[in-house]
């Protein structure tokens, strides 16, 4: 019988002072083991859809609640790996915060936080997590245009 496979939803969070301005990607340092940095995300209950998992968690970890974002439903990326040998998939989607100053509350999962440009965010993530985020960066940066400052 097949390991029952993990399953985890998030949002790949990002900032810009002006329309035109660079991207800042949100990551949040785990205050368990290695410490390592990651996109807000967790396990999916049951139940729920991949997306509320999305919301529920990104608001549990960052304290930003969903009419703080604008979620870009049409991008979004699916990672599969393998955590202590079980098969697990992770899908996140694009968010920007609709306040460049927002504050971000953690919880007590996560002892750090930081906004950082691709180079930066992606030498603090994992390579799988990374290589998405930097497909992600390309994508948003491909249909910048149609964004407006607007909500």
């Amino acid at each position: 019988m097949a390991a029952a496979e993990l399953r985890a939803a998030g949002l790949i969070i990002f900032r810009r002072k002006q329309f035109k301005g660079p991207f800042e990607y949100l990551l949040l340092q785990t205050s368990y083991g290695k410490h390592h940095w990651t996109p807000p995300k967790g396990h999916v209950d049951p139940g729920e859809s991949d997306m509320q998992t999305a919301l529920r968690e990104t608001e549990e970890e960052s304290g930003l609640k969903e009419g703080s974002l604008k979620v870009i439903h049409n991008i979004q990326k699916t990672l599969n790996y393998e955590i202590r040998g079980k098969p697990k998939t992770v899908i996140y989607w694009l968010a920007e915060v609709k306040d460049y100053n927002v504050p971000i509350r953690l919880s007590s999962e996560h002892q750090d936080f930081k906004w950082l440009t691709i180079d930066g965010a992606c030498e603090l993530l994992h390579d799988t997590t990374g290589k998405a985020l930097r497909e992600v960066d390309q994508e948003i940066r491909n249909v910048a245009e149609f964004y407006t400052d607007s909500y």
